[in-house]
């Protein structure tokens, strides 16, 4: 190696370490930044570009490589919106909201970066103005067909001014004890009265309410059926045995009558201890079966010595609801809590696994952009194969280690002392190659 050849090789010193302390200052510069992930520079021999067989090293170079497999460390916020990685994958984000706008148009990074915080629009933004995509579940509770190799098919993550539908009742089921002692009375008492909570098409909360009149015969009561609007719909008398053992069972229902006002209806089937109520609340009345129990059978209706129980009843059916808040599982599925009770999937939040992460195309935010080095990509489940899951309440905070980042600079410090020096080496023998002629 010539003297020049030598100075070239300190100047190929002088940059690379320069690149190294540049990768590193960029590392502790960004070691609280969450989701980010480390670079560092490293170093490679340079050729002298001569044909093969009569190369001689030159110098050194400079390759930056990036660790976008490693893990940084999670940190509990508390937030159930912000979202963080376990294991292999990256959170799709888009720069905008794809409203009015399709999958395709929309520019799609990948990211780390998981403290989401609902916008005022209730669309789930990270601190660097990026939004989260998923897959909307349609009203089914189904995905549908999806294509996870592409992002055709995903959505920006809304969790705000949503609705449900009620579901109408249809069945209700009713239990409670009437105080036998209270019957058979020369002078009865008053009735006792339950109402019972039922939902109608509409969602709306509606009321039926069940008066127990005691009679003046032992073990016989007398039931009417009406409503909270004042509607009243039928009635019957129920008797009850009291002995052997099937003492406090109905022994049998009889006298039933409808006072209810067309289309509304009511009907008893005395075997089955099963009334059939139709509400005129609709351009088709809504039909509601109410079990009180089958004579001779326990489960339903009893009447025992002691004190009023109020009828317990079960009706199906919700009432309509909105939004209350949201709950994000560790495979990715978004629920809906609605102040109704419903819990309702609304977006699973796919996570992106290449087959090099390394090999990501670094862009701008903590974001990564597929390239050719890193494969293409899939939108796996999360929890799924290879692919991490997702924590919520939680944020992935920088991969850099400090002490790792420090030690290096003092490396690449006296590295790039080193090369000062053999410049200067190389001149002053070239100075005195240069004096040789005097």
């Amino acid at each position: 190696m010539s003297i020049s050849q030598a100075m070239m090789s300190g100047v190929s010193g002088l940059m690379a370490n320069s690149t190294a302390v540049s990768r590193i200052s960029y590392n502790i510069a960004n070691s609280d930044t969450y989701g980010f992930r480390r670079s560092f520079a490293q170093m490679l021999t340079a050729g002298s570009g001569v044909p093969s067989g009569m190369q001689e090293g030159s110098g050194v170079r400079a390759e930056v490589t990036h660790e976008n497999g490693k893990e940084g460390t999670l940190l509990a916020t508390g937030n159930a919106t912000n979202l963080a990685i376990s294991g292999n994958g990256f959170f799709a984000v888009t720069r905008g909201v794809d409203a009015g706008k399709t999958s395709e148009e929309m520019d799609h990074y990948l990211t780390r970066a998981g403290d989401f915080q609902p916008d005022s629009e209730g669309y789930l933004r990270n601190s660097a103005g990026y939004y989260l995509s998923g897959f909307p579940y349609d009203e089914t509770g189904s995905l549908g067909v999806v294509d996870r190799n592409q992002y055709s098919g995903l959505q920006s993550v809304r969790i705000a001014d949503m609705s449900v539908a009620g579901n109408p009742t249809s069945k209700m089921t009713l239990a409670g004890n009437l105080p036998s002692q209270e019957s058979g009375l020369a002078t009865p008492g008053d009735p006792f009265v339950s109402s019972i909570e039922y939902f109608t098409p509409l969602g709306a909360a509606e009321r039926l309410q069940f008066s127990w009149q005691p009679s003046s015969t032992a073990n016989e009561w007398t039931l009417a059926v009406s409503d909270s609007k004042g509607n009243t719909y039928g009635e019957l008398t129920a008797s009850f045995n009291d002995s052997g053992p099937l003492a406090g069972t109905p022994k049998s229902f009889s006298g039933v009558s409808s006072t209810a006002t067309a289309p509304a209806a009511f009907s008893f089937d005395t075997a089955t201890g099963q009334a059939t109520i139709t509400v005129n609340n609709g351009t088709t009345p809504q039909v509601i079966s109410v079990d009180m129990g089958a004579p001779n059978s326990f489960g339903g209706l009893s009447q025992f010595s002691g004190a009023y129980v109020p009828l317990v009843g079960n009706a199906d059916g919700t009432q309509s609801g909105t939004l209350a808040r949201a709950e994000i599982s560790a495979e990715g599925t978004v629920f809906g809590i609605f102040d109704n009770g419903m819990r309702r999937a609304l977006f699973q939040i796919p996570l992106a696994t290449v087959a090099n992460p390394n090999g990501l195309i670094t862009s701008d935010n903590s974001t990564f952009l597929v390239g050719e080095d890193s494969g293409s990509f899939t939108l796996a489940e999360a929890g799924t194969g290879a692919t991490g899951e997702i924590t919520g309440g939680a944020i992935e905070s920088s991969n850099v280690d400090i002490a790792q980042e420090l030690t290096e600079l003092i490396q690449k410090q006296r590295a790039f002392s080193s090369n000062a020096k053999i410049i200067t080496t190389a001149d002053e023998m070239l100075d005195e190659t240069v004096r040789l002629k005097r």
